[in-house]
């Protein structure tokens, strides 16, 4: 079993929430981490007791196949680099990705390219049902979501003030797929938490915000930064915070309330934290698209600019009287299916396990034995 990621350090975030999962299906499979990047390999090497092996050339690439005879390669991303993987057509390519979102990017003509795509549930099965044209719908695999599965340990301290978690999303590679609020409102929405009473405010990024080459987000970024210190030093019993390492899924259990783009996280709260608040930014303004395209949004309270003036009041009563509790509950199952926690996994191993024995029994081989150490 391979586990392909090609792409620099930039964004191992990709790989790297998926690696308790593989090292759990490690026991029922061998699995091994193939890397491109040298750097990359280095950052995995440290965060995994599973083998790191190395392949910086299509050659290299091409030999370690031959030698490890590995059944089926899971993709978490859609990185160019993966069609040199898929040139091998003696294993099952099954795209896996790196989360559960209503962001375009989930979605592309990359999916035809793989033997299944693992996917969370029926909403991702519809989003690619209305996206493309001709997918053969079998090859969509319904597992949930492994890593919610996980139970990461707590990262924030307890706290009597009810916690409002604002978690944006980054700006994307293009401007289809751009749901970040960082340089719109960002700092206005900071503002308008901070002004709520007893409320500590916790601010966890999406990586690559913190490291966004746009001027724009850059600015907002540290706007919010800037003010989230200021409230730190004027109320330092507050516990305001900007959590910059570590899963945002450990920050999740110490939270009343987020705020969020459209993006994976949102969906994350609504499988984890269903009986809680969450509140949607559109920077679009249009509210119509965002309902269609958004189910989520649906059972949510949506942030425009147009909102900010009276975001105060509206968290304030949110907090207070959560009015889509009812609704929540039914949009989970939409995105989730029935799983519980726990399922995810159970179902992500059955998957795999289900397409070893199809390979072995097309190509008419034994399970490999296993992987060796790489340097």
């Amino acid at each position: 079993m391979i586990a392909y990621f090609a792409d620099d350090p930039t964004r191992v975030y990709q790989l790297l929430q998926w690696l308790p999962v593989l090292e759990r299906l490690d026991a029922a499979h061998p699995v091994g981490i193939l890397t491109r990047d040298a750097a990359t390999r280095d950052i995995v090497t440290e965060r995994t007791t599973l083998p790191v092996l190395f392949a910086p050339g299509f050659n290299d690439l091409a030999q370690l196949y031959d030698e490890l005879d590995a059944a089926v390669v899971l993709y978490c991303n859609n990185s160019m680099t993966n069609f040199n993987s898929l040139l091998d057509g003696r294993m099952m390519h099954v795209h896996i990705n790196h989360g559960e979102s209503d962001k375009h990017s989930m979605v592309s003509n990359n999916a035809k390219a793989y033997d299944r795509v693992f996917v969370a549930g029926e909403a991702a099965v519809q989003r690619h049902r209305a996206a493309l044209m001709e997918l053969d719908e079998w090859r969509l695999v319904r597992i949930g979501r492994p890593q919610l599965d996980l139970r990461p340990a707590p990262l924030l301290p307890p706290s009597e003030r009810r916690t409002v978690l604002y978690a944006p999303t980054w700006e994307g590679d293009a401007a289809y797929n751009c749901y970040t609020s960082v340089d719109v409102f960002g700092p206005d929405i900071v503002r308008a938490v901070l002004a709520v009473p007893d409320v500590r405010l916790v601010y966890k990024p999406h990586p690559k915000v913190t490291t966004s080459q746009i001027a724009a987000i850059r600015e907002g970024h540290q706007a919010i930064l800037d003010l989230i210190e200021r409230a730190a030093e004027a109320d330092p019993e507050a516990g305001h915070a900007a959590v910059w390492q570590g899963d945002i899924l450990a920050v999740f259990p110490g939270c009343d309330a987020m705020i969020t783009d459209v993006s994976s996280v949102g969906l994350d709260w609504l499988y984890l934290q269903t009986d809680k608040p969450i509140l949607i930014t559109d920077r679009h303004a249009d509210a119509e698209r965002l309902r269609q395209e958004v189910p989520v949004s649906r059972c949510a309270d949506v942030i425009d600019a147009d909102d900010i003036a009276s975001l105060s009041d509206l968290l304030a009563d949110r907090l207070e009287h959560d009015e889509h509790r009812i609704a929540r509950a039914a949009m989970r199952h939409h995105y989730f299916d029935d799983n519980g926690v726990g399922d995810s996994t159970v179902r992500f191993v059955e998957a795999v396990s289900e397409l070893v024995e199809t390979r072995n029994r097309l190509q008419g081989t034994s399970p490999a034995a296993g992987f060796e150490e790489s340097a």
